[in-house]
C-alpha cells in the first residue's frame, strides 16, 4: 500500500493553533513544533502497525480498520476511535474521552508526500511528510 515505509516530518501548516485549540500549553506547542516525528507504517490486509518516535517519545499503534480502539496523545490526551479506508485516504474519526469532542484526521498521499491533515473545533491543521 502507498503508506508503507518510514516518513520524516518536514513541515507543518496552522500546526500551533490547532494544538492551541486543543488545550496543549505554550511550552509544549513550541516544542512539538519541532519534534522530529518519524513514522513508520506497515499494512498487512486491514491491519496496520504505525511506529511513532519522536523527540519525547516512541510507541507502537497496531489497528485494524473499522475497529474501535483507544490512543494517547504526546501531552496525554485520550482518544477513542477507529481508522477507516475511504478511496486512497485513511480517515480516522476520534472523541476526546475527557470531552468527547471530535478530532478528525486525514492520512494521503499527495505528490509522493505523507499527509496528515487534522480538524478539531472548527480548526484545520497539517502535517507533511517526506518518505526516508
Amino acid at each position: 500500500m502507498a503508506f508503507d515505509g518510514t516518513w520524516k516530518i518536514d513541515r507543518n501548516e496552522n500546526y500551533d493553533k490547532f494544538m492551541e485549540k486543543m488545550g496543549i500549553n505554550v511550552v509544549k506547542r513550541k516544542l512539538a513544533t519541532h519534534d522530529n516525528l518519524k513514522l513508520t507504517i506497515t499494512q498487512e490486509g486491514n491491519k496496520f502497525t504505525v511506529k511513532e518516535s519522536s523527540t519525547f517519545r516512541t510507541i507502537e499503534i497496531v489497528f485494524e480498520l473499522g475497529v474501535t480502539f483507544n490512543y494517547s496523545l504526546a501531552d496525554g490526551t485520550e482518544l477513542t476511535g477507529t481508522w477507516n479506508l475511504e478511496g486512497n485516504k485513511l480517515v480516522g474519526k476520534f472523541k476526546r474521552v475527557d470531552n468527547g469532542n471530535e478530532l478528525n484526521a486525514i492520512r494521503e498521499i499527495i505528490g509522493g508526500e505523507l499527509v496528515q491533515t487534522y480538524t478539531y473545533e472548527g480548526v484545520e491543521a497539517k502535517r507533511i511528510f517526506k518518505k526516508e
